[in-house]
Protein backbone atom coordinates (compact mmCIF):
# COMPACT_ATOMS: atom_id res chain seq x y z
CA UNK A 1 0.00 0.00 0.00
CA UNK A 2 2.78 2.48 0.65
CA UNK A 3 4.72 1.24 -2.28
CA UNK A 4 1.96 2.80 -4.20
CA UNK A 5 1.01 5.97 -2.72
CA UNK A 6 4.00 7.05 -4.55
CA UNK A 7 3.51 4.98 -7.61
CA UNK A 8 4.11 7.65 -10.77
CA UNK A 9 4.32 5.00 -12.90
CA UNK A 10 2.18 5.72 -16.28
CA UNK A 11 1.82 9.35 -15.13
CA UNK A 12 3.54 12.24 -17.66
CA UNK A 13 5.68 15.51 -15.86
CA UNK A 14 7.02 19.01 -16.99
CA UNK A 15 9.65 20.09 -14.85
CA UNK A 16 10.94 23.71 -15.88
CA UNK A 17 14.09 24.57 -15.76
CA UNK A 18 14.58 20.54 -15.48
CA UNK A 19 18.13 20.00 -16.74
CA UNK A 20 20.39 21.27 -13.60
CA UNK A 21 20.32 21.94 -10.49
CA UNK A 22 17.09 21.00 -8.19
CA UNK A 23 15.54 21.04 -11.62
CA UNK A 24 17.05 18.30 -12.85
CA UNK A 25 17.38 15.95 -9.21
CA UNK A 26 13.34 16.65 -9.26
CA UNK A 27 12.79 15.65 -12.89
CA UNK A 28 14.96 12.34 -12.00
CA UNK A 29 13.09 11.30 -8.95
CA UNK A 30 10.07 11.56 -10.82
CA UNK A 31 11.30 9.35 -13.34
CA UNK A 32 12.53 6.91 -10.74
CA UNK A 33 9.15 6.81 -9.23
CA UNK A 34 7.59 5.33 -12.52
CA UNK A 35 6.36 8.78 -14.49
CA UNK A 36 7.96 10.08 -17.98
CA UNK A 37 9.26 13.32 -17.64
CA UNK A 38 9.29 16.29 -19.81
CA UNK A 39 12.46 18.85 -19.17
CA UNK A 40 12.22 22.19 -20.54
CA UNK A 41 14.28 24.64 -20.85
CA UNK A 42 15.90 27.41 -23.22
CA UNK A 43 19.38 26.24 -23.12
CA UNK A 44 18.92 23.28 -25.63
CA UNK A 45 22.22 21.49 -25.44
CA UNK A 46 21.83 21.20 -21.52
CA UNK A 47 18.52 19.84 -21.72
CA UNK A 48 20.21 17.26 -24.22
CA UNK A 49 22.61 16.52 -21.98
CA UNK A 50 19.77 15.92 -19.50
CA UNK A 51 17.68 13.61 -21.35
CA UNK A 52 20.69 11.16 -22.49
CA UNK A 53 21.16 10.82 -18.57
CA UNK A 54 17.94 9.73 -17.85
CA UNK A 55 17.14 7.67 -20.93
CA UNK A 56 20.62 5.86 -20.57
CA UNK A 57 19.42 4.93 -16.82
CA UNK A 58 15.90 3.51 -18.96
CA UNK A 59 13.64 6.45 -18.24
CA UNK A 60 10.62 8.08 -21.09
CA UNK A 61 12.33 11.60 -21.61
CA UNK A 62 11.03 14.42 -23.41
CA UNK A 63 13.47 17.46 -24.15
CA UNK A 64 11.67 20.57 -24.67
CA UNK A 65 13.23 24.02 -25.71
CA UNK A 66 10.84 27.00 -24.41
CA UNK A 67 11.21 30.23 -22.91
CA UNK A 68 8.37 30.12 -19.75
CA UNK A 69 7.69 33.68 -20.07
CA UNK A 70 6.39 33.31 -23.30
CA UNK A 71 2.78 31.86 -23.76
CA UNK A 72 3.53 30.46 -27.25
CA UNK A 73 6.62 28.61 -26.26
CA UNK A 74 4.92 27.46 -23.37
CA UNK A 75 1.81 26.04 -25.55
CA UNK A 76 4.06 24.22 -27.94
CA UNK A 77 5.74 22.74 -24.76
CA UNK A 78 2.56 21.58 -23.49
CA UNK A 79 1.45 20.43 -27.34
CA UNK A 80 4.60 18.14 -27.74
CA UNK A 81 4.42 17.09 -23.78
CA UNK A 82 0.85 15.35 -25.06
CA UNK A 83 1.72 14.37 -28.54
CA UNK A 84 4.70 12.21 -27.06
CA UNK A 85 3.23 10.84 -23.97
CA UNK A 86 -0.73 11.21 -24.36
CA UNK A 87 -1.44 13.28 -21.34
CA UNK A 88 0.03 16.04 -18.43
CA UNK A 89 -0.35 14.77 -14.79
CA UNK A 90 2.21 16.80 -12.91
CA UNK A 91 3.58 20.26 -13.57
CA UNK A 92 7.08 21.37 -11.53
CA UNK A 93 7.31 25.06 -11.86
CA UNK A 94 11.11 25.56 -11.51
CA UNK A 95 12.58 27.69 -13.98
CA UNK A 96 13.70 30.56 -11.90
CA UNK A 97 16.39 33.57 -11.73
CA UNK A 98 18.54 36.10 -9.50
CA UNK A 99 19.39 39.34 -10.30
CA UNK A 100 20.92 40.55 -6.73
CA UNK A 101 21.56 44.65 -6.04
CA UNK A 102 20.55 47.16 -3.11
CA UNK A 103 17.10 47.12 -3.52
CA UNK A 104 17.96 51.34 -4.15
CA UNK A 105 20.34 50.76 -7.00
CA UNK A 106 18.52 48.00 -8.75
CA UNK A 107 17.40 48.41 -12.41
CA UNK A 108 13.69 48.23 -12.70
CA UNK A 109 14.63 45.89 -16.22
CA UNK A 110 16.48 43.53 -13.15
CA UNK A 111 12.83 43.57 -11.18
CA UNK A 112 10.88 43.04 -14.29
CA UNK A 113 12.92 40.22 -15.26
CA UNK A 114 12.74 38.22 -12.14
CA UNK A 115 9.16 39.04 -11.73
CA UNK A 116 8.46 37.36 -15.26
CA UNK A 117 10.63 34.76 -14.85
CA UNK A 118 9.72 33.36 -11.27
CA UNK A 119 6.34 34.66 -10.88
CA UNK A 120 4.28 35.44 -14.07
CA UNK A 121 5.72 32.19 -16.06
CA UNK A 122 4.17 29.93 -13.63
CA UNK A 123 0.97 31.46 -14.11
CA UNK A 124 1.72 30.89 -17.97
CA UNK A 125 2.24 27.06 -17.37
CA UNK A 126 -0.69 26.62 -15.07
CA UNK A 127 -2.76 27.84 -17.35
CA UNK A 128 -1.29 26.30 -20.12
CA UNK A 129 -1.92 22.17 -18.34
CA UNK A 130 -4.63 23.29 -17.44
CA UNK A 131 -7.04 21.82 -20.16
CA UNK A 132 -5.10 18.23 -19.66
CA UNK A 133 -5.36 17.70 -16.02
CA UNK A 134 -9.40 19.06 -16.13
CA UNK A 135 -9.95 16.67 -18.70
CA UNK A 136 -8.39 13.70 -16.47
CA UNK A 137 -10.25 14.81 -13.20
CA UNK A 138 -6.53 15.06 -11.53
CA UNK A 139 -3.56 16.87 -11.50
CA UNK A 140 -0.36 17.95 -9.53
CA UNK A 141 1.38 21.62 -9.62
CA UNK A 142 4.07 21.93 -7.66
CA UNK A 143 5.59 25.26 -7.49
CA UNK A 144 9.08 26.26 -6.53
CA UNK A 145 9.14 28.59 -4.36
CA UNK A 146 12.40 29.67 -1.48
CA UNK A 147 12.72 30.09 2.12
CA UNK A 148 13.01 33.73 1.13
CA UNK A 149 9.38 33.69 0.01
CA UNK A 150 9.31 34.28 4.14
CA UNK A 151 12.63 36.38 4.16
CA UNK A 152 13.78 39.88 3.82
CA UNK A 153 16.16 40.46 1.47
CA UNK A 154 17.91 43.79 0.73
CA UNK A 155 20.57 42.50 -1.85
CA UNK A 156 17.78 40.13 -3.43
CA UNK A 157 14.47 42.33 -2.94
CA UNK A 158 13.15 41.17 -6.59
CA UNK A 159 13.79 37.44 -6.18
CA UNK A 160 11.87 37.48 -2.51
CA UNK A 161 8.73 39.09 -3.69
CA UNK A 162 8.63 37.27 -6.64
CA UNK A 163 8.72 33.91 -4.47
CA UNK A 164 6.58 35.53 -1.64
CA UNK A 165 4.17 36.01 -4.87
CA UNK A 166 4.15 31.98 -6.08
CA UNK A 167 2.94 31.21 -2.02
CA UNK A 168 -0.09 33.21 -3.06
CA UNK A 169 -0.41 31.78 -6.54
CA UNK A 170 -0.05 28.39 -5.07
CA UNK A 171 -2.93 29.24 -2.52
CA UNK A 172 -4.99 30.70 -5.48
CA UNK A 173 -4.41 27.49 -7.49
CA UNK A 174 -5.08 25.38 -4.92
CA UNK A 175 -8.19 27.52 -3.88
CA UNK A 176 -9.57 27.54 -7.67
CA UNK A 177 -8.65 24.18 -9.53
CA UNK A 178 -10.09 22.04 -6.31
CA UNK A 179 -13.31 21.12 -7.51
CA UNK A 180 -11.09 19.31 -10.74
CA UNK A 181 -9.30 17.57 -8.53
CA UNK A 182 -5.95 19.63 -8.75
CA UNK A 183 -3.87 19.88 -6.05
CA UNK A 184 -1.50 22.90 -6.15
CA UNK A 185 1.39 23.00 -3.32
CA UNK A 186 4.80 24.83 -2.82
CA UNK A 187 8.09 23.15 -1.95
CA UNK A 188 10.19 26.18 -0.27
CA UNK A 189 14.13 25.39 -0.53
CA UNK A 190 16.61 26.52 1.62
CA UNK A 191 20.14 27.39 0.73
CA UNK A 192 21.03 24.71 -1.83
CA UNK A 193 24.19 23.97 -3.25
CA UNK A 194 23.93 24.63 -7.44
CA UNK A 195 25.55 26.56 -10.06
CA UNK A 196 23.18 29.50 -9.40
CA UNK A 197 24.13 29.75 -5.20
CA UNK A 198 27.86 28.98 -6.29
CA UNK A 199 27.81 32.44 -8.17
CA UNK A 200 26.79 34.06 -5.08
CA UNK A 201 28.88 32.40 -2.70
CA UNK A 202 31.44 33.72 -5.28
CA UNK A 203 30.21 37.30 -5.10
CA UNK A 204 30.06 37.43 -1.12
CA UNK A 205 33.19 35.18 0.57
CA UNK A 206 31.36 34.86 4.06
CA UNK A 207 27.96 33.51 2.61
CA UNK A 208 29.45 29.71 3.08
CA UNK A 209 29.99 30.29 6.48
CA UNK A 210 26.87 31.83 7.66
CA UNK A 211 24.71 29.45 6.16
CA UNK A 212 26.61 26.88 7.57
CA UNK A 213 26.67 28.92 10.89
CA UNK A 214 22.06 28.98 10.89
CA UNK A 215 21.56 25.27 10.06
CA UNK A 216 20.67 22.98 12.45
CA UNK A 217 22.50 20.17 9.93
CA UNK A 218 25.62 22.36 9.46
CA UNK A 219 25.50 21.79 5.40
CA UNK A 220 23.92 23.49 2.55
CA UNK A 221 21.41 21.34 1.22
CA UNK A 222 21.95 19.05 -2.11
CA UNK A 223 19.83 18.81 -5.11
CA UNK A 224 18.77 15.36 -3.98
CA UNK A 225 17.35 16.59 -0.82
CA UNK A 226 14.22 17.96 -3.08
CA UNK A 227 13.08 14.83 -4.60
CA UNK A 228 11.29 13.32 -1.18
CA UNK A 229 8.84 16.57 -1.34
CA UNK A 230 8.93 16.81 -4.46
CA UNK A 231 7.54 12.87 -5.27
CA UNK A 232 5.33 13.32 -2.32
CA UNK A 233 3.43 16.13 -4.24
CA UNK A 234 3.61 14.70 -7.02
CA UNK A 235 1.65 11.29 -6.42
CA UNK A 236 -1.29 10.11 -4.74
CA UNK A 237 0.30 10.25 -1.07
CA UNK A 238 -0.81 13.83 -1.03
CA UNK A 239 -4.30 13.83 -3.00
CA UNK A 240 -5.59 15.89 0.34
CA UNK A 241 -2.84 18.64 0.57
CA UNK A 242 -3.36 21.27 -1.35
CA UNK A 243 -1.87 25.31 -0.75
CA UNK A 244 0.27 23.68 1.13
CA UNK A 245 4.20 25.33 1.72
CA UNK A 246 6.71 22.64 2.31
CA UNK A 247 9.77 23.60 3.83
CA UNK A 248 13.10 22.31 2.93
CA UNK A 249 15.79 23.89 4.58
CA UNK A 250 17.67 22.31 6.60
CA UNK A 251 16.20 24.06 9.76
CA UNK A 252 17.77 27.58 8.20
CA UNK A 253 14.11 29.48 8.21
CA UNK A 254 13.58 28.51 12.25
CA UNK A 255 16.73 29.88 13.76
CA UNK A 256 16.12 33.41 15.26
Amino acid sequence: MTNQLFDLKGQVAIVTGGNAGIGFAMARGLAEAGAAVTIADRNADNSAAAKESLEGDGHQVLACVADVTDPASVAQMVAATRERFGRIDILINNAGISISAPLEEMALADWQTVIDVNMTAPFICAQAVYPAMKAARRGKIINIASVLAQLGSGGAANYATSKGGILQFTRSLATAWAADNIQSNAILPGWIDTDLTSRAKERIPELHDRIVSRVPAARWGRPDDLVGAAVFLASSASDFVNGAALTVDGGFSIQG
